[in-house]
């Protein structure tokens, strides 16, 4: 016996991945963001805060001591 309903997968919930990455969360004081961007002024690009954060924490990692 045939079906009369056709059966279609459902669609996944909820927001679409947006990317790869886990996402972080940090707190850090206005001033320490007043000084990221100060920083991030003074780039020819002038990133947005949060790819800022990221250019400044992988200088610091690429650092030597």
């Amino acid at each position: 016996m045939a079906k009369s309903i056709k059966d279609s997968p459902k669609k996944p919930r909820g927001r679409p991945a947006t990317g790869k990455d886990p996402m972080v969360g940090v707190r850090m004081s206005e001033e320490l963001q007043d000084e990221i961007r100060h920083w991030a002024g003074k780039q020819e690009d002038d990133p947005p805060l949060a790819t800022a954060i990221r250019r400044l924490v992988e200088i610091g990692l690429k650092a030597k001591r």
